[in-house]
């Protein structure tokens, strides 16, 4: 095994139930929504403040989405690595976590 090889996921598909793909498909919309009412709320020139209210929710919605695919990531594409003897996988796990700080 080749202990160089950064991840398994890079080239293949990470199945997921369709329950899962419902609840990310929705987030996402959820977080499309909030995007277009910033941009409206910029628009219409509103308060400062307000706009970055809904700034922070947005980002926080969309955090929450990586989190998601990142606990993902850890239970298959991690695991199955490790598995393998890849526990160079770890590095790039920690790499993904600081991207979702």
């Amino acid at each position: 095994m080749n202990n160089n090889k950064s991840c398994c996921c890079h080239y293949k598909n990470t199945p997921r139930s369709k329950e899962t793909s419902k609840q990310l498909r929705n987030r996402i919309n959820r977080v499309i929504g909030q995007l277009n009412g910033i941009q409206k709320m910029l628009d219409d020139n509103r308060y400062c403040g307000d706009v970055l209210t809904q700034i922070a929710a947005a980002e926080s919605a969309l955090q929450g989405i990586g989190y998601i695919i990142l606990n993902e990531h850890m239970q298959t594409c991690v695991v199955e690595e490790i598995q393998k003897g890849n526990t160079a996988i770890t590095a790039e796990a920690v790499e993904l976590m600081k991207k979702l700080k």
